[in-house]
């Protein structure tokens, strides 16, 4: 009998020996690893050269020539990188697309594609999976089952399939369902994913080394839950049990579809769920055919996710297109349209410590407050601890002056020179930017980030002060209603104002009465020519900043502004402080 011939492979200082099927896939794994490395210091050299260097020796005009150019041209490459090898390079390219409030429009156009250009995995791999997950044959499982796949992700794909009528009357509430869908993990992912984990602590690491991306985001710490957040999307037990979850959230809820789990077909590898696949919600012509209407659609996922976050305080924390679906009164069992939610793997909880915080924001918004907007952003930590406080409040109550009540298409209407003014006036808390991202809510801000680009593209006049307002009113009331202590503060606080008035007034004349009132003049021409010249290059960093400080309302409202308007109080793009 011959000997299978065995290859040496070092795991640290220590040789190993393993058949050649084993070391060829290792092998295959270190080339993965290396070419995610290289491609990452290539286009960090290529940044800190043209952007950064260039600009810090005087060549800025140069830095700027071909910048947009040299950044489509990374994303084309990230993007045919991500296709070719799968795995995390795709979530991440899925991550980075829907951040419009972060990167020009150009790159996220790019980068689009990693939503539905996932390729397939080879159907006898995935064939062998689920038998062996299942224990039996794919036609002993189930009456029909489909090789095509309906969809296919980074992580796994789905396929339709029918289910045996002896299945079908097993379990509550599954009787009447026969057409589901199976999603089935690739093969080896779980080793894909350590291998690019591994490879982006390293990237991270880089950035980490810049000072203005490490004061303001532990980016180690976020690969940490990241990584976290992966080991849970490929439990399929896990995401099985939190779709149970949504469905006893909306069982009484008509207008939202969760579907239910078959769990005598689901393992922690393979998931069958009740089939509610229809139109996607980016299929605008398909669903105002269908009779919906599309901005309807936009005030009930932005209602629902209203009601996740600060009623449940458990979200659907990947509302990309692919996982949104309307269904067509026709077709639905309720007689009327339903807003339909699929891939319950990524899932988000509202810290403890940031409730109060966000329950002030959406307050603070509904009624322009600025003070306590910026008490919130406090609460919630988003302020490092140098902020000017005093000026971070005038610039809200700026900033609720020019932009509040305004839909996306009113806000593409404003003249640009507006947001130059803007960025003139509030010039020296734009370059500090004194904000930071906390770690605890960076999967709210991705949330809240993908879900207001959704919203604006299912109608562009979508105004989120009309749908927030309602529920900030909500709030008011629960807050006031039978607590007199809120009351007896804001009578306090009116009578110090009062009694201090006379004291204020006599002082006020005095100054005028000695000559000690002046009017400033406006800035020296040459100082704003030096503005001007500073932020030459750097609109898409001065319009992320005006509406960065607008708060928590903008966010919830910016995805159609090309590149320009960066959303999220607490989303401080890495980019774009490269790019400055």
């Amino acid at each position: 009998m011959k000997k299978k011939q065995s290859y040496p492979i070092m795991s640290g200082s220590v040789p190993l020996r393993c058949c050649r099927p084993c070391y060829n896939q290792i092998t295959m794994f270190r080339k993965r690893y290396r070419k995610i490395l290289v491609f990452f210091a290539r286009v960090f050299f290529k940044i800190a050269f043209c952007d950064i260097f260039l600009s810090r020796i005087g060549l800025r005009k140069l830095s700027a020539r071909n910048r947009t150019q040299r950044y489509v041209e990374a994303a084309r490459s990230y993007r045919s990188l991500a296709i070719q090898m799968g795995g995390v390079l795709i979530k991440v390219g899925q991550f980075l697309s829907a951040r419009v409030d972060m990167l020009p429009a150009e790159v996220t156009d790019e980068l689009s594609g990693l939503q539905d250009q996932v390729p397939a995995e080879d159907f006898q791999r995935i064939r062998q999976l689920a038998e062996s997950e299942l224990g039996k044959t794919l036609e002993e499982s189930f009456a029909e089952f489909e090789e095509q796949p309906l969809a296919s992700a980074s992580l796994g794909q789905v396929h339709r399939a029918l289910l045996k009528e002896t299945d079908m009357l097993q379990g509550e509430g599954v009787e009447n369902i026969k057409q589901v869908v199976v999603k089935i993990q690739r093969p080896d992912i779980e080793k894909i994913i350590e291998v690019d984990i591994s490879a982006f602590r390293i990237v991270t690491g880089w950035l980490q080394r810049y000072e203005p991306i490490r004061k303001r985001v532990d980016l180690p710490a976020l690969m940490e839950e990241f990584s976290t957040i992966l080991g849970q999307e490929i439990d399929y037990l896990n995401e099985g049990s939190n779709a149970e979850r949504f469905w006893e959230i909306y069982q009484e809820k008509p207008g939202i579809k969760i579907p239910r789990v078959i769990w005598g077909k689901t393992t922690r590898r393979v998931l069958t769920l009740e089939d509610v696949y229809a139109i996607k919600v980016t299929n605008y012509r398909e669903i105002s055919e269908a009779g919906v209407d599309p901005g309807e659609v936009a005030r009930r996922l932005f209602a629902s996710y209203l009601e996740q976050i600060f009623d449940k305080e458990f979200f659907h924390a990947d509302p990309h297109p692919g996982n949104l679906f309307v269904i067509p009164a026709e077709e639905s069992p309720s007689g009327a349209w339903q807003l339909a939610f699929v891939d319950f793997g990524m899932v988000g909880h509202v810290p403890t410590n940031a409730r109060e915080g966000l329950r002030e924001a959406v307050i603070a918004v509904g009624t322009r407050d600025a003070g306590r907007l910026v008490q919130a952003y406090d609460k919630l930590g988003f302020l490092l601890p140098e902020v000017d406080l005093e000026l971070l409040e005038k610039a809200e109550e700026k900033a609720f002056e020019r932009f509040w009540g305004k839909n996306m298409a009113e806000l593409r209407e404003i003249d640009h020179r507006e947001f130059m003014e803007f960025g003139k006036e509030f010039r020296d808390l734009m370059y500090e930017m004194p904000f930071q991202i906390p770690q605890d809510l960076l999967l709210l801000g991705r949330t809240i980030a993908i879900l207001s680009g959704m919203c604006t593209g299912l109608d562009p006049g979508f105004n989120v002060w009309e749908s927030l307002q309602p529920y900030a009113e909500e709030l008011i009331k629960s807050e006031i209603s039978g607590n007199w202590e809120v009351w007896w503060k804001e009578i306090e606080t009116l009578l110090r104002s009062l009694l201090n008035l006379p004291r204020r007034m006599d002082g006020l004349l005095g100054q005028v009465e000695r000559g000690e009132i002046k009017v400033q003049a406006p800035e020296l021409q040459a100082q704003l020519e030096g503005v001007a010249k500073n932020l030459q290059g750097l609109t898409g960093a001065v319009l992320f900043a005006a509406l960065f400080i607008g708060g928590m309302q903008l966010v919830l409202a910016g995805h159609t502004l090309p590149g320009y308007i960066l959303l999220g109080s607490a989303f401080i793009p890495l980019l774009v402080v490269l790019f400055r």
